[in-house]
């Protein structure tokens, strides 16, 4: 199992090796974490995402970091929460699990999540962190995974998951 760190802070200053990006499924530049990102990452990132079609629900894509610390960014689609009756719960964990597998692949040895879905997307966090603590925990085989919180709340429950 890797070893697991949360952390209250800007998750486009991360020290990994892959950042992950909410992403929407155009893959253009929105607000949040990836505004954030896009912002952080110089204009060399749309660019690279014109390479693709979009993105579906769940998936995820890999582009370099560019201007960022981390050698890529992996841009993972969560899902728009409309109450759980719809799949969100198995498309967050895709989420979490896809994105693991691109940094395998790319020989990633350290990643760094922001809180998917939470934002914009309304999916509660009291739902999303035991998700993305426990996909995390199954799925990764990477030597260290950070979770980046925004805010105080956010890195309590993050905190409180992995405490468990």
């Amino acid at each position: 199992m890797p070893e697991i760190e949360v952390v209250q802070g800007d998750i486009t200053t991360a020290r990994v090796d892959a950042i992950v990006n909410a992403a929407n499924n155009d893959l253009t530049n929105g607000s949040g974490v990836n505004g954030a990102i896009h912002q952080a990452a110089g204009p060399e990132l749309p660019i690279a995402l014109r390479a693709f079609t979009g993105c579906m629900t769940g998936d995820a894509v890999l582009t370099p970091g560019f201007q960022l610390a981390c050698k890529f960014v992996i841009h993972t689609v969560g899902p728009i929460w409309h109450g759980g009756s719809l799949g969100e719960e198995a498309l967050l964990r895709r989420c979490y699990q896809s994105s693991l597998e691109l940094a395998r692949q790319n020989n990633a040895e350290s990643i760094a999540f922001p809180a998917i879905s939470t934002g914009i997307y309304g999916y509660p966090l009291t739902l999303a962190v035991p998700i993305a603590v426990s996909s995390v925990k199954k799925h990764a085989d990477i030597a260290l995974v950070k979770f980046y919180a925004f805010d105080s709340r956010t890195f309590e429950l993050y905190r409180k998951e992995l405490a468990a």
